[in-house]
């Protein structure tokens, strides 16, 4: 017998003129229900928060949510039918579901294109300001930089390669606290910017680190380069000054490494230790609640963020703005469609047209990587109800309550004014990346709703994260600070908004978020572009794959073999230097979740000596990034990982709600014939939250552990070897030639040697015309990929970044890295080692403890003795100088065509 409700039970409509509503839970296929005096009869099975007919909808006719359409009907849809496009279904092909899905859509997306008639403009006037004031306990800074809601310590890496630094500073720092008790914290701001030569987001990037460094929220910064960088703690200074930037009414610093990275870290710890009593001696005092400037965020979106979540931060920010707060919405491509919406009430009409400028200029930027702003709503905003851009800006627009209005539209990262108000800030829908962007403007605290139940936190901005519905709340209960789905169950909008705006002022006044009391947080500034118009695309699209065969090299002048041995153990029908345990998130919002539980692991020493030690390989990719090449490449390069010879086991972690989700790389490892049945999964959203997450990961580690056997030794001569080899700065004939000699001895020996294509090794005719037969060498495998075949191989490099070159590197299975530094060492490899060699006198003197072998005297004994320091690496007897120090660092490359979302 069929269940049957009345339409309150099971569904919501979210205005009176919808034609389609929404499942406030799962619903079985024949589910009747009662509406309007009608009985509807459900088709297919109705996932919660999907969404079903309530009115006969024609061919043609549009289907409206919030009475704004987000598609128009292919088919005769009648009362009780499921509606659903094709890229739900799609997504949910790759999804393990136990109920038959319709066999074709009955919708397709499609909108008639908003224009804004500035002939008939009206403005529109501010809400009634309220004549008295409340008030929080804050931070008084000057008059210029506001009010902080937090007192914190930031060491910001002005670019990507002092990242690392900034990370082992804090790390050093922290035992410090206990002793400063209104100092909130000793943070690293480290991103994946500034790396690579003239960057297309340089004005942006200058911008944010300006704004980082002068936020309300920070008592002093620390900013750390190496003063070579495409972008200096000179040209962070400068702009500064130039935009007028109140950067001496924040105490500072601007320090260039120079010499050894431990030499460095003392150098930046006793800076830090002097300012301590200082920031300690700054207090809260009572201050009005008009220096509130809050961000407005949604991620892990479902179909009921616009019915509870995003309204209830409407209602929180009208009430702000009145007060004489400020308060910015942000996600430029969250916005598409919901253009009617934002523009129903704004200041001036140059506030609306720069609004519609910035969506115009977004779309321009991601169709000339081959993408399109449309496409942003992920795996999981599609599996939890939101089928598409539309449906899913007009939900993310109601963070704007319908009283509120719009005054300001502002570039990522520009200084919001004073004196209150509503903003747009220009950013993508990426929520780490759009967050930085808030930060920089201003906002000293953040909110963020979530449908799923997203983790996301900044280092020095308390995030207030509001769920959307109440048996999500229930799951992540110890991660969540506000249950919206209170709204769904009765509660009026008003009651909840006076309960949420009371927890606002206490969390201002110095109560720690439930975030602040996970003790993650993560920081991404809006990531570079690679294409500034469309005149490579076509190129870029239909580039020939690399074969994956090994490139001939001659064998003229083979050098002899080396007599020395390596041993190896025996790990998954192969032979393998080390045992990793390998947590690797999916996405980058399971990235410090992921870094959390190996330290936990390590500290209690789990599974050795069977398992070395554990490693997370955290990221910044997997959500909020264009598909296509760059999802491919993300998902190439994370199986490049799972089958990596020297991970003993290995765990993927999602956060739940990204596009490449657990169930995404399953279906992506059957596609490349990868077995995942060894694989563990695990699940921060659908788990119930970090604690329960861990919980469940730590067991399957042991459950692992518990099944392994003996492990066997294995003595190889170089065929066993698997190295990489690259370079940065000059090279010498002699290094060069030596490197030539390593190369041609290990793949004829049947090893594997993996250059970088971007490596100047292959620019340099000491090293190239040893080796290559012909001129005419192309890639032979791509960035990320894993070899199958050994022998000599190039990988596409699609960067000019160290650390994502070295990322993609060791993910083509290499077991050590040989790295002929030239200018100054560099970050290394979380688990595969990389020896930094030189062969200039200079280096020697300038980082003596960073470099792990220096090449001088006889050239023709330099291959021997980097064999000899590669079998003692191998074998454990000596470690990298610099994975020693904690210079650690771990980012993939977005390619050519990757842009944000």
């Amino acid at each position: 017998m069929n269940a049957s409700y009345q339409f309150d039970e099971v569904a919501r409509l979210p205005l009176p003129g919808d034609n389609c509503a929404v499942a406030i839970r799962p619903l079985n296929a024949g589910t009747v229900i009662y509406y309007e005096g009608h009985a509807l009869t459900l088709d297919y099975t109705v996932m919660e928060g999907h969404r079903f007919a309530v009115k006969a909808i024609a061919p043609g006719e549009e289907l409206l949510s919030w009475e704004l359409p987000f598609g128009v009907a292919t088919l005769a849809i009648q009362p009780g039918q499921y509606v659903i496009n094709e890229a739900v279904l799609d997504a949910l092909s790759v999804r393990q579901l136990d109920f038959a899905l319709p066999a074709e859509p009955n919708f397709t997306d499609q909108i008639p294109p908003y224009a804004l008639d500035e002939a008939n403009f009206q403005p529109a006037p501010a809400s009634p300001a309220y004549s008295d004031t409340r008030t929080f306990m804050g931070y008084r800074r000057s008059e210029n930089r506001g009010v902080g809601t937090r007192n914190h310590v930031v060491l910001l890496g002005t670019t990507s390669r002092t990242g690392s630094f900034v990370k082992q500073l804090a790390a050093r720092l922290q035992g410090e606290l206990k002793n400063y008790p209104h100092i909130d914290g000793i943070v690293p701001a480290a991103h994946t910017e500034g790396g690579t030569e003239k960057p297309n987001n340089l004005d942006l990037l200058l911008r944010t680190l300006a704004g980082f460094m002068v936020n309300p929220n920070v008592g002093a910064v620390l900013v750390v380069d190496y003063g070579i960088e495409p972008v200096t703690n000179k040209m962070v200074e400068a702009y500064s000054r130039e935009y007028n930037y109140p950067i001496d009414e924040v105490l500072h610093k601007f320090m260039s490494l120079q010499g050894g990275f431990e030499e460095n870290l003392a150098k930046g710890e006793a800076m830090v230790r002097e300012w301590l009593p200082t920031v300690n001696a700054m207090q809260r005092t009572p201050e009005s609640i008009s220096h509130l400037k809050i961000g407005l965020q949604c991620g892990g979106s479902d179909a009921f963020s616009g019915i509870s979540a995003n309204p209830l931060l409407g209602w929180i920010s009208e009430e702000l703005v009145r007060y004489g707060g400020s308060a910015s919405l942000a996600e430029t491509d969250e916005l598409i469609g919901a253009e009617p919406y934002v523009l129903s009430k704004v200041r001036n009409v140059e506030t609306a047209r720069k609004f519609m400028e910035l969506l115009e200029r977004f779309k321009e930027r991601t169709a000339w990587h081959g993408s399109s702003a449309e496409g942003n709503p992920s795996g999981g905003n599609k599996y939890r109800g939101l089928y598409n851009i539309y449906l899913k800006s007009i939900g993310a627009a109601r963070k704007k309550d319908p009283t509120t209005r719009l005054d300001y539209a502002t570039e990522y990262g520009e200084l919001m004014k004073d004196g209150g108000g509503f903003y747009f800030m220009d950013s993508p829908g990426n929520d780490l990346e759009s967050i930085a962007g808030q930060v920089a403007a201003g906002c000293n605290m953040i909110f963020f709703t979530t449908g799923n139940g997203s983790i996301t936190n900044f280092p020095y901005v308390p995030t207030v994260k509001v769920v959307t519905t109440t048996n999500r709340f229930q799951l992540l209960s110890n991660d969540m600070d506000v249950n919206a789905g209170q709204y769904l169950e009765g509660t009026s909008m008003d009651e909840l908004g006076k309960e949420v705006f009371e927890l606002t002022i206490q969390i201002a006044s110095g109560q720690r978020s439930v975030g602040e009391k996970a003790g993650h947080a993560q920081v991404q500034i809006w990531r570079n572009w690679r294409q500034n118009d469309a005149s490579q695309l076509e190129k870029l699209l239909h580039a020939p794959a690399p074969t994956g065969e090994p490139i001939e090299i001659q064998e003229e002048g083979a050098a002899t073999a080396s007599p020395i041995q390596f041993s190896f153990t025996r790990q998954h029908d192969g032979r393998s230097s080390d045992s990793i345990g390998l947590i690797l998130p999916t996405s980058l919002c399971a990235g410090q979740v992921a870094n959390m539980i190996t330290q936990q692991l390590n500290k209690q020493g789990a599974g050795q000596p069977v398992i070395s030690r554990y490693v997370a390989l955290a990221h910044t990719e997997g959500c909020g990034n264009s598909g296509g090449q760059a999802e491919q490449l993300h998902a190439r390069t994370m199986i490049g990982y799972v089958t990596h010879p020297m991970v003993k086991h290995c765990l993927l972690l999602e956060h739940g709600c990204e596009k490449t989700h657990n169930d995404y790389m399953r279906h992506q490892m059957d596609e490349m014939g990868v077995d995942a049945s060894r694989l563990g999964f695990a699940s921060i959203q659908l788990d119930g939250g970090i604690t329960k997450v861990t919980q469940k990961v730590v067991a399957w580690f042991a459950g692992q552990l518990a099944a392994d056997g003996e492990a066997e030794k294995e003595t190889v001569g170089l065929e066993g070897l698997r190295i990489g080899i690259m370079s940065d700065g000059p090279i010498s004939d002699e290094a060069g030639e030596q490197l030539a000699k390593l190369t041609k001895m290990v793949a004829g020996a049947g090893g594997l040697v993996v250059v970088p294509e971007n490596s100047g090794l292959l620019s340099t005719a000491a090293y190239r015309n040893p080796i290559f037969a012909t001129s005419n060498v192309r890639p032979s495998i791509a960035y990320g990929e894993h070899v199958r075949c050994n022998g000599f191989h190039i990988m596409e490099t699609p960067t000019e970044h160290w650390v994502e070159t070295v990322t993609g590197l060791a993910a083509t299975g290499v077991e050590i890295m040989i790295a002929l530094v030239g200018n100054r060492p560099m970050q290394t490899h979380p688990f595969v080692p990389m020896l930094q060699i030189a062969s200039e006198p200079a280096m020697l003197q300038n980082y003596d403890n960073d470099l792990d072998l220096l090449l001088m005297g006889d050239a023709n004994a330099w291959t021997e003795q980097i064999l000899k320091r590669i079998k003692q690496t191998i074998e454990h007897a000596y470690t990298p100088r610099l994975y020693q120090q904690g210079n650690v660092d771990f980012q993939l490359t977005r390619g050519f065509l990757g842009v944000s979302l």
